[in-house]
């Protein structure tokens, strides 16, 4: 048989009780216990000053040091360095908790066995929260994005004004102001258009098959190179690239800033019909040849009598 294990608190409450009835010898013995245990929870709060400290220093001390690493000659992100703060921070506080816990006689293995249940409640309960919060730190650490970028985030396009552990916001070229949650957006893909630092341009025009092909080249060039907000490398391109119903079709391929690639399109769109026109370019109308049938089908030739219907005759 198991040896009966005795009640640790009952111990405690008869030496009180005996202290309390005047026992001296009880009364230096709880004494001693309150003295051990004060000094014990002196300590512990001791603990917890400096855990709060050291937490609130080292946040700052990590925070700071991202904020003055280099990033590829772009701006620090602030993002980033606010998270891995609070994950300094929270570190911290944990480690002196426990640290508090075993001062006061807590064991920690019960403390991390009852965080352990809680935590594996909590996360049956949010798991499509845990999903964004995981997908959060993914982004924040492999940076696909930062704020200011111009993105295309599940078929939207705009400007990213800002991100959490939950979501990205997006405003759109509309005005309007997207929450996207973070699962959704790094489970897609993610187009970054302003990490490369350019974007292309083209342009098709429809030119008369009557007209000089070399000379519609030459005039979209031109009115390329004379665009200030154009780049020059890569140089403008010009190209015949089809041959279409009603007309030839060329095709102008340049590059400029993302923030400057919508006003620079529609200029040069603009730019280069005046420049046909000046040049006597002619953009054809799709047009349609309508033919009467009876016009095109040959006429057959009148029929010949038979021989035997000419000798009956």
């Amino acid at each position: 048989m198991a040896p009966k294990t005795e009640d640790p608190v009952a111990p405690f409450f008869d030496t009180l009780g005996m202290a309390l009835s005047g026992d001296p010898v009880m009364l230096r013995s709880l004494a001693a216990t309150l003295g051990a245990f004060s000094m014990r929870l002196i300590v512990a709060l001791l603990i917890l000053a400096v855990t709060l400290w050291l937490a609130k220093r080292l946040g700052r001390v990590a925070e700071r040091a991202l904020t003055r690493l280099p990033h590829h000659h772009q701006p620090a992100d602030g993002t980033l360095a606010t998270f891995v703060s609070t994950l300094v921070k929270y570190v911290v506080v944990a480690i002196g908790l426990v640290a508090v816990l075993q001062q006061l006689g807590v064991q920690a293995t019960s403390v991390l066995a009852v965080l352990g249940a809680a935590s594996l409640a909590i996360g049956l309960a949010l798991q499509g929260t845990l999903g964004n919060v995981a997908a959060g730190v993914m982004i924040l650490l492999l940076r696909p994005y930062r704020a200011g970028d111009r993105v295309e985030l599940n078929g939207r396009q705009g400007r990213v004004s800002g991100m959490d552990l939950f979501n990205t916001k997006i405003v759109d070229y509309d005005g309007l102001t997207l929450y996207m949650p973070n699962g959704k957006v790094f489970g897609d893909m993610i187009v970054n258009i302003s990490q490369a630092g350019r974007r292309r341009i083209e342009l098709t025009f429809g030119v008369d098959y009557e007209d000089d092909l070399d000379l519609a080249l030459d005039t979209m060039l031109e009115v390329a190179r004379a665009e200030p907000r154009v780049m020059q490398t890569p140089e403008p391109w010009a190209k015949v690239t089809a041959s279409a119903d009603s007309a030839m079709n060329v095709t102008l391929r340049c590059w400029a800033t993302p923030d400057d690639w919508m006003d620079t399109r529609f200029d040069l769109l603009k730019a280069i019909k005046e420049a046909f026109d000046r040049v006597g370019i002619m953009i054809p109308y799709p047009h349609q040849v309508e033919l009467c049938r009876d016009d095109v089908r040959p006429k057959k030739p009148p029929a010949q009598p038979l021989e035997s219907d000419a000798a009956s005759a």
